[in-house]
This record gives C-alpha cells, sequence and structure tokens, in this order.
C-alpha cells in the first residue's frame, strides 16, 4: 500500500443520502463489510443513481463518518453525496453537508488483501494530508471514497486507489 498522490479539492453544499450505522453496528472483525455487501445485493445504490445529482461528485460511492454529540458518538454511512435539494428515497436517511475544501489522498493497493481499509490505511492517509500543512475541521466528515474507475478498475497488478479524504478547516 502506498500513497500516490495528496491533494485539496472544493465540495459544493452536499445531501449526503444513504444509510447511518454506530459502534453497536460492526461486525466481529470491528467493520461495516457486511453492510456493504447488503448495499450491492439490495441494489440500494441503483437507486441512488436514480437521485438528483452533482455531476462529477455523485458518481462515486462513500463510507462517510463523524463523531457527534457532546458524548462523540460515532457514525459511519455508507450512500451517495447528491444535490441539497434531492428528494430522499424511502428506506434512507440523510444530512446535509456545507460546501468546504477537503484533503484527498490516493491510496493504491490491492483491494482484495484489505489492506486499503483499517486504521493503518486511515492514519496513513491522514498523516499525509496533514503533511501538506492542512487542519482537519473539528466537526467535519471523513470519507472513504470510491470512485470510478480508480477504484473499480484494477491495473495490471490487481490494484486500485482509493481516495481517503477529509473535510479542512
Amino acid at each position: 500500500m502506498e500513497i500516490v498522490k495528496v491533494y485539496k479539492e472544493s465540495m459544493p453544499h452536499v445531501k449526503l443520502i444513504g444509510k447511518r450505522y454506530t459502534n453497536e453496528d460492526r461486525d466481529e472483525t470491528g467493520t461495516f463489510a457486511g453492510y456493504w455487501q447488503q448495499w450491492f445485493a439490495e441494489g440500494w445504490f441503483d437507486i441512488l443513481n436514480q437521485c438528483k445529482g452533482i455531476s462529477g461528485v455523485s458518481e462515486d460511492f462513500l463510507g462517510a463518518m463523524r463523531m457527534t454529540g457532546a458524548d462523540g458518538s460515532f457514525e459511519y454511512w455508507i450512500g451517495a453525496f447528491l444535490a441539497p435539494d434531492a428528494d430522499v428515497p424511502e428506506g434512507f436517511d440523510a444530512v446535509e453537508i456545507s460546501a468546504g475544501e477537503i484533503g484527498v489522498c490516493w491510496l493504491y493497493g490491492n483491494e482484495k488483501s484489505g489492506e486499503l481499509f483499517g486504521m493503518d490505511a486511515s492514519n496513513m492517509s491522514m498523516a499525509a494530508i496533514s503533511a501538506e500543512g492542512w487542519k482537519f475541521s473539528d466537526d467535519g466528515w471523513f470519507m472513504e471514497r470510491y470512485n470510478s474507475p480508480r477504484f473499480t478498475t484494477p491495473d495490471e497488478k490487481g490494484n486500485v486507489i482509493l481516495d481517503i479524504c477529509a473535510y479542512l478547516v
């Protein structure tokens, strides 16, 4: 696993539509992998693809996370960034996120090995973003962005690029 690019990107005002999970929803290995499988099996991304999107933003699947409330409760969302005025399909949740700058880290590695997921990958990416001198937003979101084709089309070595993103101050 290696970092191949770090840059800053402007995000418009978006509505994150998806399903919200908490620490209580983690599996026995501490992940949300079973929910990702359920999303594909149930066709939930297909439903979101029919919602009003934002060109260049709404095409990617997301694993978005943040800490909320006075107790610092953890939220993990699976979904997509859609237009602020997009209708929320039945059975889905939504939260609006203000426009802002995000730090983006392209993490290159093998999806099947699991190396792109978990705390080591996240910590490596956050360190690379911090090394640019950028500060994370106290109430910001962190995201795994599954871009097509970077993540969906493996290279000749079978590797892909996962975008690890964080809202900045």
